[in-house]
């Protein structure tokens, strides 16, 4: 399929790569891997493969690293592809979206280990203040089915044909390069993931781009490969930093400070919840971080710097 490549980013994959890059070369397109300071055998697979690898010396983040890869590919269409994605079907069907009137991209469906599509992960709606707010008071998880969740997690689509959507999946999301690059590409700062895939479409719908949904083009999915092998408390503050980020980047500020407010009280909803359950002190140091990251957001009403590696 000509004017298609494949980017995908690793960051200790050794045992997801390999199935991924074996069923990406059946597409019979250019493959490039950027990998992020992998200290496995990540990048062994990988050369075993003699597929094309940038090699950086340290973690730069998914969005840097997709950075990275679009400046060194030359296809108009980049096909961003997790490695613990294993594509079972054509790519043309998403590239036939791509080329629709005003199209940014398109991401085709995801299905989990048993086959299922995995509904409320591979389309979502773009966050807004209420949804942002229930997640992080935990109302999202004791009332599950709320409209508002419904909304943003894609629930009420019909996902047997083709739409027109604010958020496919990074994991699977083919984007055209002319619109990457009038975009800037990834905002880095979204540091290691999380919302930076978000914060595209977001950007690409705030300039009269449409992103679509492709139910030809299949994947198979596991997910988290990566981020899963760091401590929960770490995985925790990278995702709220990414969560107040695009709050304080999308948001007007007096949203942006609601969000805020319900990320301090969802932390100490947490904190009291890990104490009384498991008496233990740890949630008090992770939340507590949370909580001086919200804070800040809240005074200053932007958040421009990034969580640090280990915080």
């Amino acid at each position: 399929m000509a004017g298609i490549a494949i980017l995908i980013v690793t960051h200790n994959s050794e045992t997801e790569i390999g199935g991924c890059l074996d069923a990406a070369a059946k597409a019979g397109v250019e493959i490039l891997v950027v990998d992020n300071g992998s200290t496995d055998g990540s990048l062994a697979e990988v050369s075993s493969r003699g597929v094309r690898v940038i090699a950086n010396a340290s973690n730069r983040g998914f969005a840097g690293a997709v950075n990275q890869g679009f400046e060194a590919l030359d296809a108009p269409y980049i096909l961003l592809l997790n490695p613990d994605a294993v594509i079972e079907s054509s790519l043309e069907p998403l590239r036939e979206a791509c080329d629709l009137p005003a199209a940014a991209g398109a991401g085709g469906q995801l299905l989990d280990t048993a086959g299922h599509p995995q509904i409320g992960f591979m389309v979502r709606s773009f966050p807004t203040p209420a949804s942002l707010s229930l997640e992080a008071l935990l109302l999202n998880r004791v009332w599950p089915n709320n409209p508002v969740n419904r909304k943003y997690r894609g629930l009420l689509l019909d996902y047997s044909t083709r739409l027109k959507v604010d958020q496919p999946a990074g994991a699977f999301l083919m984007i055209r390069r002319d619109v990457w690059r009038k975009l800037g590409g990834f905002d880095p700062g979204f540091f290691p993931i999380w919302f930076d895939d978000t914060d595209f479409c977001k950007r690409a719908a705030d300039q009269g781009y449409h992103c679509y949904y492709v139910p030809q083009s299949v994947a198979r999915h596991t997910g988290a490969h990566s981020i899963s092998k760091l401590p929960l408390e770490i995985r925790t503050v990278y995702w709220y930093g990414s969560f107040l980020r695009y709050s304080a980047k999308h948001f007007r500020p007096l949203a942006g400070r609601v969000v805020c407010l319900a990320v301090i009280a969802g932390s100490f909803l947490r904190i009291i919840a890990d104490l009384a359950s498991n008496r233990s002190l740890k949630s008090l140091a992770v939340y507590g971080r949370v909580v001086r990251l919200a804070s800040r957001s809240l005074i200053c009403g932007r958040r421009d710097e990034v969580v640090p590696p280990g915080f």
